[in-house]
């Protein structure tokens, strides 16, 4: 959903779009990757790059990747300090680091990337200063004539600043996933399940995926009951 729109986004701020999808491993890769090719056809991207790797499930340490570690319920009252079992170590580093390659030898002006407040809420490699020490270190580890911008254009904003925008833009969201368990129906009670349950119920918009629960995170019902 968040790279989705922001996408869209990067289109209408101008940019020729080229696409990077990766599958690390994750549960969910086989849904994202078909996504990530509806959306290109929709979007008619000529240039679209899939990279698969499993170094990251290898090293292990998040639900996301281990079969081993079950993916968490979303708990909305959280507001502790504590890494989600999601975090998968440093992940948007490697990710950056071949998004940036592709873009250098394409000649691209820029890396768009999805990431947004209540990511770094909980994810460490989702903090603007993290985006910001990441863009100055292509700067240093680049061609001398090379000159790309690691752009976040919704980082500062929330799930619902994003739906919001990307319903402005007309973004399919029927073609895009965000559940960390399932590849269909979504689950609608994980962490990224609910954070976008939450978005669209706060605009009043029906999400158009499937889900096997669809729980009320507006606060008039208690999360976990079914809506």
């Amino acid at each position: 959903m968040d790279s989705a729109t922001t996408a869209y986004e990067a289109r209408e701020r101008g940019y020729d779009l080229h696409f990077l999808h990766t599958s690390y491993g994750q549960t969910t890769e086989s849904k994202e990757y078909a996504c990530a090719e509806a959306l290109r056809e929709e979007l008619a991207v000529d240039d679209f790059l899939h990279i698969e790797t499993d170094h990251l499930a290898r090293i292990g340490a998040s639900s996301l990747t281990d079969d081993s570690m079950a993916v968490a319920d979303a708990d909305m009252d959280d507001d502790s300090d504590e890494i989600p079992s999601s975090y998968v170590p440093f992940r948007n580093a490697n990710l950056l680091s071949m998004a940036v390659s592709y873009a250098e030898a394409n000649d691209c002006e820029a890396v768009f990337v999805g990431a947004h407040s209540e990511d770094y809420a909980g994810y460490p490699d989702c903090r603007p200063e993290f985006f910001a020490a990441f863009e100055a270190m292509v700067d240093v580890g680049t061609k001398p004539e090379t000159s790309i911008d690691v752009v976040v254009p919704f980082v500062e904003d929330s799930k619902t600043d994003i739906a919001e925008r990307g319903t402005e833009l007309g973004v399919p969201y029927d073609l895009t996933w965000s559940c960390y368990r399932e590849e269909a129906p979504a689950c609608g009670t994980c962490d990224s399940c609910a954070f976008r349950l939450q978005a669209f119920q706060r605009l009043g918009i029906e999400d158009p995926i499937e889900y096997e629960e669809r729980p009320d995170y507006t606060g008039e019902a208690a999360p976990g009951s079914q809506a």
